[in-house]
């Protein structure tokens, strides 16, 4: 396995997801632990002593957002229906297209209820049919007074909401989803101010990845200390990576910070499907920069290194690319996503993303001009930092860092009217 693990501790089985087994290798140990020996504020120390990073595409310290946000009082007027005691709320957004949580995600979720919230609300962003069995499991922790008014008989109230979203892209940003939570359009929100001063229903909110929130009972079972050693001192712990497209054991895998990438790929996931060579991989999901076969050697599994190499881990959804791979036509697949996922509230997200889908159309008909690459560059340049959320400048970042590699492609698309690689994205297996 590629290096130490925290979460995918367990071999699974056809009953590993049911509260039963989860409670028998020890689910709900640290539950226990925390609501009757620890306070709130010696909680928030400790996830703040372990160096962990949020599991998203801009990492941040969640110890710093929930001790913001325990400390913020807001006016209770103009707000949708609440409980009759000013309330604060964690939203941790679950998106299984990208990465499924774990199945010990509600336990880590309940450590920073110990933090000194009075009504913790948890809405995971979609919880689809594709994730039944937790849901089950959830409604199960209800009636066995693991939710509720006195948990394990404590006194101590959690309300857990699992709202089920439509699919939007957008939604991902934390401020686009709290809109939606309140029924409207899921557009994100201009800031300041900060969702951990006025988040959802004028609340103070914290939103950290489901991920994030599932390693807090091993921090707190395992101390701050022990967690650290873990990973690297700037990235410790662990993260939970997708990786799909052209390779011979795709799937989730949870992989230590500091871990060789090309031994993943090579080794863990074995390799090129169908014994191919690498072209290149996109790190972390489609907004990140691709980085080639040469330029992954040195690479760690870490924050710092792939920042060093021009790229980031984002999402921790890694693809896979062939040689042979057409890149002209795989950006092509990127910048419609982008277009049809763009929520339109701004106006250099909204006009750019469609006149980038109409020139990268444009080219693969055939019909492409010498001036299309650099206007390509020029859109994603102008849209850098004119945007509400960070739609926009993803789009950009995707663009650019396949243009910048694999510029030959595109003019060759242009000169010739066709693909150098037959327009291929599905690369034939090799014997």
């Amino acid at each position: 396995m590629p290096g130490r693990q925290l979460l995918m501790t367990f071999p699974v089985t056809a009953t590993s997801h049911t509260l039963a087994d989860y409670r028998a290798r020890g689910g709900y140990g640290t539950l226990s632990k925390v609501l009757a020996t620890m306070k709130p504020e010696q909680v928030t120390k400790e996830v703040a002593a372990s160096g962990i990073l949020g599991h998203a595409a801009r990492p941040s310290p969640p110890a710093a957002s929930g001790r913001s946000c325990t400390s913020t009082t807001v006016s209770r007027t103009t707000c949708a229906p609440t409980p009759t005691k000013a309330s604060r709320h964690l939203q941790g957004p679950l998106d299984p297209r990208e990465r499924p949580a774990p199945p010990r995600r509600v336990d880590g979720d309940r450590r920073l209820r110990a933090a000194g919230e009075e009504c913790l609300r948890l809405h995971p962003r979609r919880v689809r049919p594709a994730l039944p069995a937790p849901r089950r499991s959830d409604r199960r922790g209800l009636r066995r007074r693991l939710l509720g008014p006195s948990i394990l008989g404590t006194g101590f109230a959690l309300d857990l909401v699992a709202h089920r979203g439509a699919g939007s892209y957008v939604c991902g940003e934390a401020s686009g989803l709290l809109t939606s939570l309140e029924g409207r359009k899921g557009y994100p929100r201009n800031r300041p101010p900060r969702l951990t001063v006025r988040g959802l229903y004028q609340r103070p909110t914290v939103v950290n990845n489901v991920e994030t929130l599932s390693n807090l009972a091993g921090i707190l079972s395992m101390g701050a200390e022990a967690f650290r050693k873990i990973g690297t001192a700037k990235s410790p712990g662990t993260q939970l990576v997708s990786i799909s497209g052209h390779v011979a054991r795709p799937g989730v895998y949870e992989l230590e910070f500091g871990y060789p990438v090309a031994k993943f790929v090579y080794e863990d996931c074995g390799g090129v499907l169908g014994g191919g060579k690498l072209k290149c991989i996109v790190p972390g999901g489609i907004s990140t920069k691709v980085l080639t076969a040469a330029e992954l050697e040195p690479v760690t599994y870490d924050h710092a290194s792939f920042q060093k190499a021009g790229s980031g881990l984002g999402s921790g959804g890694m693809i896979v690319i062939a040689e042979g791979t057409c890149m002209v036509r795989l950006l092509q697949v990127m910048l419609r996503f982008y277009h049809h996922e763009s929520c339109g509230q701004c106006t250099p997200c909204r006009e750019g993303m469609g006149w980038m889908h109409q020139i990268i159309d444009r080219i693969v008909g055939g019909d492409g001009r010498p001036g299309d690459i650099d206007r390509l560059i020029e859109i994603s340049e102008a849209n850098d930092g004119t945007t509400i959320c960070g739609m926009g400048d993803a789009a950009g970042y995707a663009t650019v860092g396949i243009l910048a590699k694999y510029r030959d492609e595109f003019e060759y698309f242009v000169e010739h009217k066709r693909s150098r690689c037959d327009g291929r994205l599905e690369v034939p297996v090799h014997a």
